[in-house]
Formats: structure tokens, sequence, C-alpha cells
């Protein structure tokens, strides 16, 4: 008949046997792999700040976007999932700011542009460890050993070469649009760099 499963199961021991059996086995990579020719889709993750811790929050977003990616794979598609780190931007700026103790912008230039820069630059991967052992817990299924980092060269120049397609094909055009700023910053602000608060 059917094995009796004991009900003395050890939750936290099941979930590292089964994260441990797929990293010893590749089995993400496996995944990828047997579905070679098959059509592909193609998962570039909108990447986290690794300057900031991540939350809850991120488990649920993330959750999602590996959702997507298992159902094309059981749709028969080889499905490519490139982690990336997002190293720019304001939370970086002002995160960097407050641990040099910056007050006003133009404290920036007397620091030094290209001092500060090299601190946002080593800022951004502060807690890269936790991000990715936050990743492999969840059971999140994406390449984390070729990430694209939003401020190689590299990335940039993909950027404008893509800008540079959408204009030559007349799809960029100049508007105007009320838009949130920061004169302290001097800058155009998201409404996620607004719930920052000040």
């Amino acid at each position: 008949m059917f094995k009796q499963i004991s009900d003395k199961v050890s939750l936290p021991d099941l979930e590292k046997e089964i994260l441990n059996y797929w990293q010893t086995n590749n089995v993400f990579e496996k995944s990828v792999d047997a579905r070679h020719g098959a059509p592909d889709f193609t998962f570039y993750e909108g990447p986290p700040t690794a300057n900031g811790k991540p939350g809850i929050h991120h488990v649920f977003a993330r959750t999602i976007k590996d959702l997507v990616c298992r159902y094309r794979t059981m749709r028969g598609f080889q499905v490519h999932r490139k982690a990336g780190w997002d190293t720019h931007g304001l939370p970086v700026e002002i995160e960097v700011e407050k641990k040099l103790g910056l007050k006003h912008k133009g404290e920036i230039e007397t620091y030094g542009v290209a001092k500060f820069n090299a601190e946002c630059r080593k800022s951004v991967f502060e807690y890269k460890d936790m991000w990715e052992n936050l990743t492999a817990r969840m059971g999140y299924w994406i390449d984390m050993r070729h990430p694209y980092i939003t401020c190689t060269n590299e990335y940039i120049e993909s950027v404008w070469w893509a800008l540079d397609r959408y204009f030559k094909e007349g799809l960029i055009y100049q508007g105007f649009k009320v838009q949130l700023y920061c004169p302290r910053c001097g800058t155009p602000l998201s409404s996620h760099e607004v719930s920052l608060g000040p």
C-alpha cells in the first residue's frame, strides 16, 4: 500500500535537504538546459539595490517573478533568467551621504566627486551576501553567477544603444509633464524616492 509518513517532520531540515539537493545536482541549470532548442523566454530581473537589506516585500515580489518563469518553463519555453544589481540612483547616494555625514550636495564636491562615486560603488554591494542567501533560501531560481550590473560600461552602453534605436524608430519624443523635484538633490524624483521621506 502507501508508505506511512511520519508526522514528526522538521520543516527547516526538510527545506535544507531540498535546497541542498537542488544545489548539488544543479537542478536550476538543468531546468534551463533541458529545453535547449525550445522557444526562448528571457527574463531580466528588475534588480534590487544591494546597499539595502532585503525585506519581506522582496520575498513577495520575487515569488511572483519566480512563478512566472516556472510557469513559462512548464509551458515548454527555455527560460533564461538573469539576475541584476541596481547600482544607480538617489537611494544609493542618500545612503552614502548619511554614512559620510554629508548634509548638502555642495559637500559632495568638497569631499570629492570621484571619492564619493567610489564610496557609492562600494556601498551598492554591502548586503550582497544577504541577498544571495535570501535568493537561495526562498528557492528563487535565477542566474546569480552572471548578473547584469547597472554601473558597468557594458550595461550603460546597452541602454544608450536601445535609446538610439528607439529614437531612430521615432519612438522617443519630447513631451511635458509635472514631475516631483528635489531642490536639495537637484534631481527629479520617482514616487519610490518620494516615499523614502526626508
